[in-house]
């Protein structure tokens, strides 16, 4: 993580090097930010965190975030910051744990409640509410687990040389697995090379691991990419693949043995139209998500969505999981957005978030960014 701000395209500006007055608490970016407002990232605080992680501590999380919310009034109250990030750990933690309907997840979500109302407080004494936005926003859903898949594992079964967390140091491997959330995985074939190759490039070996993979209770989507503007989606079971093709901005989606995605053939759409086209799906905004995520220079050459009650790893969790995120399905990406001034627009995308913070701040939006104000 600590490399994260040196490997930031430099014409992309973090928030903070556009908004000078700015306070970061737990902030996994911080370029920009100096370091006396950066909130818990002290020696003693990494030390905490560190301890908290590797024991699988769920309630010393909440500690962490309540020494957090503490400072953060502080800070606040005390230098009147134009831009606050703050990020609470507790709810994710808790859900991971104990699933999440649990009690737990009541009283992380008690320490932002309470942390909102005493800033509200805090602003109207002020006198600067009306001219405050203070949003509240998750970066991703949770679905409680039926099961574990160990794709290491599984991999290793099938004679594959596997790299994988956490044992990535390592010159072995003829692929590499890397799980997200844990219910999203990228594979990486043809390690020696540093050069993408598409699937076509690397059908002819690889084809047989995917039809296997295909056979997986836990894997609900393959992604594979074809081209920059091209992935081809296949699906478990008799729901067949389908091709989506982007082109001038524009979203096509074909089936061909099938529809995986279950929306129907579409064709031409623009981003709002694709949101449209598929909110009310088990994968809303699919197209727009699949479309990026395919195209990205570090995504993998397969790429594997979980089936909605699995996930990709059984083991090196420090807390064992009883609940994930990370898939494409409704549940992992839906998000709530709780607002204090009403939006101009319909917020739709969490990359919303980034332009609407600085047309809240009367700063122009640099023209890399993918989302649109709803200030």
């Amino acid at each position: 993580m600590r490399y994260l701000d040196a490997d930031l395209e430099s014409d992309s500006p973090t928030i903070y090097e556009m908004v000078p007055s700015s306070l970061g608490a737990l902030s996994v970016i911080t370029r920009g930010l100096p370091e006396h407002n950066r909130i818990g990232y002290s020696t003693r605080s990494k030390i905490r965190t560190g301890l908290t992680h590797f024991r699988g501590d769920v309630r010393g999380w909440l500690d962490i975030d309540r020494s957090v919310a503490r400072e953060l009034r502080r800070r606040i109250r005390r230098d009147r910051p134009d831009f606050v990030f703050a990020a609470f750990t507790g709810a994710d933690k808790t859900s991971h744990a104990a699933g999440p309907e649990s009690p737990l997840i009541l009283d992380s979500l008690r320490i932002v409640d309470t942390l909102v109302g005493e800033l509200r407080r805090d602003l109207e004494s002020a006198g600067t509410w009306d001219r405050t936005h203070l949003w509240v926003v998750s970066d991703h859903g949770h679905v409680q687990l039926k099961d574990h898949e160990d794709l290491v594992r599984v991999l290793s079964d099938w004679g594959h040389r596997v790299r994988a967390h956490p044992w990535v140091f390592t010159s072995r491997g003829d692929v590499a697995a890397m799980v997200s959330g844990n219910a999203l995985a990228h594979l990486y074939f043809d390690l020696s090379s540093r050069d993408r190759k598409w699937w076509r490039a690397l059908a002819l070996r690889w084809e047989p691991v995917v039809q296997q993979l295909l056979t997986r209770e836990s894997v609900d989507l393959v992604l594979l990419p074809h081209s920059p503007d091209s992935v081809e989606i296949r699906a478990r079971g008799s729901r067949g693949a389908a091709m989506l093709q982007t082109s001038g901005g524009l979203y096509t989606y074909r089936p061909r043995s099938g529809d995986p995605l279950a929306v129907g053939e579409l064709s031409g759409l623009d981003r709002e139209e694709a949101y449209d086209a598929t909110f009310r799906s088990d994968y809303p905004d699919a197209l727009v998500q699949i479309a990026a995520l395919a195209s990205a220079e570090r995504s993998g050459d397969v790429i594997l969505s979980a089936t909605r009650d699995w996930d990709f790893r059984a083991r090196y969790e420090p807390i064992p999981h009883v609940s994930s995120h990370g898939a494409l399905h409704r549940d992992h990406m839906l998000v709530p957005l709780i607002l204090n001034q009403p939006p101009r627009a319909l917020p739709r995308r969490t990359v919303d978030i980034f332009p609407s913070a600085l047309a809240a701040l009367g700063i122009a939006a640099p023209r890399v960014l993918d989302g649109r104000s709803f200030v």
